[in-house]
């Protein structure tokens, strides 16, 4: 979908019902950026609006407990509740102590505020980049299954749509296989910020190469590597499965599959940095092959871990650079990193709120094929 189609959509007749957005505690970044595209395309076709968001919030008592408030009327209204499950950054008080909002407070807030609607609104979306429980999606031994039960019981709810960014396990859809779940993924967003911030990119064979972190992430670096018509390489993680620490099982070594990286620039594409050891693991695995530039991109930047390794990484010319979504919370010291480097998503995230709000067909914007197919071209006519 293009700007202008965007525009025309606001102008017909088609629309599921008026549109509002509610963003929970730690989004109003992104929001205003969504509502600024939706307000410009809604003025563009005639239909002026000065804006989509709704006052909303969830106070809390001094024992800890909270409540969910909408100060607006949201009766007959195509409803969007934006959340960042992922934020630490959000703060409230308890029995006079600062306690930081984890993924199960946000979480418990969406809910909140789907009961303070009271089923009046015409349908309930819920937009959640960070899948809550997306990490626990499986169960190996006696294990809950977070992920499976919250969409589940979004569900029982009364939510229609549940639109999410590049989950940790696609397959996890499958627990509400009657409800609208949307997994998308902004590839054309992070081609074409590196290619704004790497003017001499070139996408070729001879030039560059993809490589999965593991076998988790091949199908993501499967599409970058087959609609730039490079090689793709795999790493596999061998793990020591008799110990758990921090959660997991530690990762022994990473073993190497696939054509030479020599000479090349490398990326690697990965749907979050926690600590981070594991990704500048591979990055110096792949600088020991004589990887020439290496570009990591993830859609969730969370370091955990802190930002030292990075930076040593960079200094030492190992690691040129760290791509990542605004759809979770980033840290002021992460934003001034010379080696990090911000993909919007807003656009991305106005556009798919267009299309259902008018209940158009959302292929367009699921497969970017085509815009990547012109970026391209635009690389190719830079460098002749």
């Amino acid at each position: 979908m293009t700007p202008k189609e965007s525009e025309k959509i606001f102008g017909t007749e088609t629309a599921v019902a008026p549109l509002g957005i509610i963003a929970m505690n730690g989004t109003e970044d992104l929001a205003s950026r969504i509502d600024h595209y939706l307000t410009t395309w809604a003025a563009a076709s005639g239909t002026p609006v000065d804006t989509f968001l709704l006052e909303a919030d969830c106070p809390r008592f001094s024992s800890g407990d909270a409540k969910g408030i909408i100060h607006q009327p949201v009766r007959g209204l195509d409803l969007y509740i934006l959340v960042d499950v992922a934020n630490y950054n959000c703060t409230y008080k308890m029995f006079g102590l600062e306690n930081h909002m984890s993924p199960d407070d946000h979480y418990q807030d969406v809910k909140r505020i789907i009961q303070a609607v009271s089923g009046k609104a015409h349908r309930l979306n819920v937009i959640m980049p960070v899948l809550y429980g997306g990490r626990q999606h499986r169960r190996n031994y006696r294990e809950s299954l977070d992920c499976a039960v919250a969409l589940q019981e979004l569900q029982s709810m009364g939510v229609s749509n549940i639109i999410t960014v590049d989950a940790h396990d696609p397959k996890v859809v499958n627990a509400v296989p009657l409800m609208g779940i949307d997994n998308i993924m902004p590839v054309y967003q992070t081609l074409k910020t590196i290619f704004r911030t790497v003017p001499d990119v070139e996408f070729d064979k001879e030039h560059f190469m993809v490589v999965s972190p593991d076998e988790g992430a091949i199908n993501r670096n499967m599409y970058y590597a087959s609609v730039l018509g490079v090689d793709l390489g795999m790493f596999y993680k061998r793990r020591d499965y008799s110990r758990v620490v921090n959660g997991r099982n530690p990762i022994v070594a990473h073993e190497y599959l696939g054509n030479s990286v020599e000479g090349k620039d490398v990326f690697i594409a990965d749907d979050m940095i926690s600590s981070g050891e594991s990704m500048l693991d591979l990055v110096y695995e792949l600088k020991n092959r004589k990887a020439n530039r290496i570009y990591a991109y993830v859609t969730y930047g969370f370091f955990t871990g802190g930002f030292d390794r990075f930076d040593k990484a960079y200094e030492e010319g190992v690691l040129s650079a760290v791509y990542a979504t605004n759809l979770t919370y980033r840290a002021p010291e992460l934003l001034s990193k010379e080696w990090f480097h911000e993909v919007d998503v807003s656009k991305y995230i106005s556009y798919y709120i267009a299309s259902l709000n008018h209940d158009l067909s959302i292929s367009k914007v699921i497969d970017p094929h085509e815009k990547i197919k012109l970026l391209l071209e635009k690389m190719d006519e830079r460098h002749k």
